[in-house]
Formats: structure tokens, sequence, C-alpha cells
């Protein structure tokens, strides 16, 4: 049985309140904290994006799993924030992880899902016997439009899980995905910032995807929620996985630990896996973890898990997802967060 065999994940530090950016559009903090249960968002540095949050997340799995990175046979970063159009991101993470040449690299696209695609080509490789070891990232320094509803929650992270058959922190006991295709949120090629559809993007893409994709895991597993001890969905503000998770009759002290989303904002491709790091860092052995992640255009991945005897021994050997939330921080002004995110573009 294949499992996740090290993990790790990466926070930046410069974060920026809600009420700096609602304050500057004339907006009601309050009102902004109440509907979308946020109150921070991380905001990368000028020297970090999807390819060094990757190499950090990617160091902390290598870390855990205590292996050779050289015996890692594929990496995949999957993103909506790739730095370079023509060029892979993973090609720079698995050189700087000292995993190159001998590996097979790409990049995954699928909005905020990409993360867990790559999570599941790394599994599949793992379980056919290809590779011994496969690496899935996700991470994102994701864009939100001045005065639009995602600049409040388009933040910045990432976590990296390594797949192999040898000393599994967590068995994956087993993984499904549902799609189709619903056009809620969008970028064209050449635009800076991605557009979205309002009120659409909820009840017909993101409800209907994480719905369908939990239950039909559960109906192949057999499980009920309350087997679980730890659940996680994708968490595009505060709201959206607490409301999915009651409407399948999880609990909200199930959904507690990976529900980081009060303290950042959390659209991102890591989203869902990094709030699945902050339960392998607290996980008991026998504990069994559901993940369910979203992207737009649309889709869902799921996840079922069992953590090991092994995991609370290699969570120590990585930062965990707590500490860097609540770890140092820098509180930017929007006038820097402008600057940090490009916001203000010049023309010659």
């Amino acid at each position: 049985m294949a499992g996740i065999v090290g993990y790790g994940a990466y926070i930046p530090r410069n974060r920026i309140r809600s009420e700096e950016i609602a304050r500057q559009w004339g907006k009601d903090p309050q009102a902004i904290e109440r509907g979308l249960l946020l109150k921070e968002k991380s905001v990368p540095g000028l020297d970090e994006d999807t390819i060094t949050i990757s190499v950090a997340a990617g160091r902390g799995a290598v870390d855990r799993a205590g292996i050779d990175p050289a015996l890692i046979g594929a990496v995949y970063v999957g993103s909506e924030s790739h730095p370079y159009a023509v060029k892979p991101s993973g090609t720079v993470v698995s050189e700087a992880l000292g995993i190159a040449p001998e590996v097979r690299v790409a990049d995954f696209e699928f909005a905020c899902k990409a993360g867990t695609e790559a999570m599941l080509v790394a599994l599949a490789l793992v379980e056919s016997g290809r590779v011994e070891y496969a690496m899935g990232i996700g991470a994102d320094t994701s864009q939100g439009a001045p005065n639009d509803a995602l600049e409040f929650s388009a933040s910045a992270g990432g976590a990296a899980f390594i797949f192999g058959n040898q000393d599994p922190l967590a068995d994956v006991l087993d993984a499904y995905s549902y799609t189709s295709d619903t056009p809620d949120f969008w970028r064209r090629e050449g635009e800076f910032y991605p557009r979205h559809g309002g009120r659409f993007t909820g009840e017909p893409a993101y409800f209907k995807h994480v719905l369908a994709a939990t239950r039909a895991i559960l109906e192949s597993t057999g499980y009920k929620p309350s087997d679980f001890r730890h659940v996680v969905f994708h968490m595009p503000n505060g709201k959206f996985p607490l409301t999915a998770g009651k409407q399948l009759g999880f609990t909200k002290e199930q959904l507690e630990v990976g529900w980081v989303v009060p303290q950042m904002g959390n659209t991102y491709s890591g989203s869902s896996p990094t709030g699945l790091a902050a339960i392998l860092d607290v996980a008991d052995p026998g504990d069994l973890i559901l993940i369910t992640s979203f992207g737009s255009g649309a889709g869902s991945d799921s996840f079922v898990l069992r953590a090991t005897d092994l995991l609370p021994r290699r969570v120590g050997r990585a930062p965990t997802v707590r500490s860097m939330l609540e770890g140092p921080r820098r509180y930017l002004t929007y006038g820097e967060y402008a600057k940090y995110r490009e916001k203000i573009i010049l023309n010659d």
C-alpha cells in the first residue's frame, strides 16, 4: 500500500490584514470578516514565488521522509501562478532539492486543485512501480484584482508530499476525482488578474463538486463521516468549507485543525494540501483523515488516509504549519502590499 512518506509546507511571513484592504476601498472591515471569516492573508516577499515556496515545502518533505532525494523519481508542481509561461517550475525545484537529473518532471494546472492533481499522479506512479518515490506539490502566489473579493483571500503558500511504499507516515486508502466543465473562474492568456462568476462560484461550482467527490469516496470506502478524526476541504474563504462539512455530516471539531482560513487567505493550489499538512502535524496513529480539494473550471479530488505509528516521530524534523502561522510575521500597509504584488504598473 502506497502512502505519504514525507511532507512539508511553507507560508510566507508577510501578511496583510483584511481590515487594511477594506479601509483602502471604503468597505466595512467587520462586514468583510463576518462574510468571509478571514482576518489576514499571507503575501509573498519580493524574492518569493511558486518555485521558492515549492522548494521550501519540498525540503520539509525530504527531511521528514529521511531519504536520499536522488531516489525521488518524479516531481510534479501544481499551481495557477507558475513564474514562467514557458519553462517548467519543476526543473528548478528538482535541481534545488538535489533530485535531478534522473527524474520525471512536469507542471500541472487546474486552478486551485492543481496541487492534489499533482499528488494523484505522483501516487499513481509509485503504485504502478515505475518509481520508488514521487513528489506532488501544490503552491501558489495567487492574485486578486484591486477592490475584488479575491483580494481578501488570494494568498500564498504551499505543501509538498512524497509518496512511497516504505515506512509511510500516512497510508492512502483510496482516492477519487469528480470533474465537469463549469466556467466559474478563469484567466485568459495575457490577462494579469483572474475573473470569476461571483455567486456562481458557490452552488454550481464549489459545492456541487466538493459534495459529489466526498460522497463518492465515502460510498467507495464504506466509511461514515463519524469515522474520521480530521477533515479538510478547499478553503476559498472561511464559510465554504464549514458549510460543505455541515451538509455532509461532519462536525466543526473534525474540520478545526485543517481549517486554517481565519489566519490566512487560502485561495491557492496548496490550500487543502496545506490543511492536510496541518492535520499530519498533530494526527495520532490510526486517525482517519479525509481531504477534498476544489479547482475552478471545475473539479474535486478526494483522498482517504490513515495515520501510522511512524508519523509522530517524524513531525519534528521540519516546521509545522501552526508554527508558520503563529511565528514571526511582518504586517504590510496596502501600499507595501501593492508594491509586493506589482499592482501598480508603470508605463515606460
